[in-house]
């Protein structure tokens, strides 16, 4: 599908500064991205729909290659994974961060080398492990002192598994309490302060059948300063040095994980792969010209600041609603595709499209049609007075953490996925059918 319709360049008076960095005010209110009318896409395959601008996707691919150009960047496939997205990510060179044998089981299907993969997670499953033993995983993340064994027993006699060490620097960042994960009260990693990062180390160096190429730490998501990874890496070298000094090991790897903020709303901050690349790489240096250690080759792992940016949900009103003094509009999605605001209270920016409007801005709350109070999208924006049921609302910054972390909830179905780019519209994954839902349910 294309459009023909003249589009005038965005600026930030448009209102589309979150949004990706193709999207164009139309005739008549509709935004394009990528060319591509919402309206018309939205006509054709329904709503709720999500947009994926596949050169979004590939554009910020770049960037992070250009700016981190000797170390490996890596996609973590958590924020939003088909096997599309798949195929970008390998084309552009960058690795993949999986969880689980579902990520990647599907990615390698797809044609991702599975010696570009690195799987992690605090409680991977005897069948994590395995599978990525026998595709040939190219780094493991080791996270507890059961693992080491659990793994160590399950490589064939005569290998060797790459591995990595998952570390707790003891730094508390991120924009949610619940999405920190460096600090010593949380699931994930080993602690430095208790030792318990020192012993798994010396736990692996002592398993012929692992080999210690690095450690690796994830302090968090959604942050958006550089002060916590500068922070995160002068503690990591300074645990290779005592594995150095205690080891007579120089490890030659350093991964610090993922979690760069984006802009979810207009004038939020965002953290630029620029700025990071340029600060981390100098504190690396430094700390490592001071502790006498080689230079380790750097891993990171964006998900989120990869493919955020480039999604658009669009939804359709169902009802408006006035109680209480406040303004309800109810969109034919929900806590079923986008569970973000319920479960971090992530805030966006709602947008009506396909018509325009001069009625004065009114604010409203956006909601879903779940059955659920906090099944909430967006509270206390500003909307057109004269929103009504039928009216699409589009909502940017959708490309990760919606979809990826979908529900069953009301047996509503997930919404498709489609891609645009140069105009021209396909689907990626088909929307979520009353047939699927009820093809698991065999207990009649």
């Amino acid at each position: 599908m294309s459009v023909t319709f003249a589009t005038a360049p965005a600026t930030a008076a448009d209102g589309l500064g979150v949004w990706p960095s193709s999207a164009r005010p139309a005739p008549g209110g509709d935004v394009t991205v990528a060319g591509v009318s919402l309206a018309e896409a939205a006509d054709r395959f329904g709503t709720p729909l999500y947009v994926l601008d596949e050169g979004e996707v590939r554009d910020r691919c770049r960037a992070y290659r250009a700016a981190f150009p000797d170390a490996d960047v890596v996609y973590a496939a958590k924020a939003f994974l088909c096997r599309a997205v798949s195929r970008w990510i390998e084309e552009e060179g960058l690795g993949l961060d999986v969880c689980s044998a579902g990520e990647l089981g599907l990615a390698t299907t797809a044609g991702f080398p599975a010696a570009r993969i690195v799987l992690h997670g605090n409680a991977k499953s005897p069948d994590d492990l395995s599978t990525a033993l026998r595709l040939g995983v190219g780094r493991i993340v080791l996270d507890s002192a059961p693992e080491i064994a659990r793994l160590a027993g399950l490589v064939p006699d005569g290998d060797r598994q790459p591995v990595m060490v998952r570390v707790v620097p003891g730094i508390a960042a991120g924009g949610h309490a619940k999405i920190r994960t460096g600090t010593e009260d949380q699931k994930f990693g080993l602690s430095v302060t208790d030792g318990s990062a020192q012993h798994a180390i010396a736990r692996v160096l002592a398993r012929p059948r692992l080999e210690l190429v690095g450690l690796h730490c994830h302090i968090g998501s959604q942050i958006t300063s550089v002060k916590p990874y500068v922070a995160a890496v002068r503690r990591m070298v300074g645990l290779m040095t005592q594995v150095r000094d205690h080891h007579g090991l120089e490890l030659p790897q350093l991964n610090i994980g993922g979690g760069h903020g984006i802009a979810y709303r207009p004038g939020e901050p965002v953290l630029g792969p620029a700025v990071l690349a340029a600060r981390v790489r100098a504190e690396l240096e430094d700390g490592c010209a001071h502790a006498r250690l080689p230079v380790p080759r750097l891993t990171v792992e964006p998900g989120r600041a990869l493919v955020g940016p480039a999604g658009v949900a669009v939804y359709r009103v169902l009802t408006v609603k006035e109680t209480a003094g406040r303004t309800f509009v109810a969109v034919d999605g929900g806590m079923s595709d986008n569970p973000r605001p319920a479960l971090y209270g992530a805030r966006y920016a709602p947008r009506l499209i396909g018509r325009g409007s001069t009625a004065a801005p009114a604010v409203v709350t956006v909601v879903g049609r779940h059955c659920e109070a906090g099944d909430v999208l967006a509270e206390d924006v500003a909307l057109p007075g004269d929103v009504r049921p039928g009216d699409l609302l589009a909502v940017p910054a959708a490309g990760a953490y919606q979809l990826s972390m979908a529900s069953g909830y009301n047996l509503v179905g997930r919404p498709p996925v489609v891609a645009v780019r140069d105009g021209v519209v396909r689907l990626l994954v088909r929307r979520e059918s009353l047939a699927d839902l009820s093809s698991r349910d065999i207990g009649l």
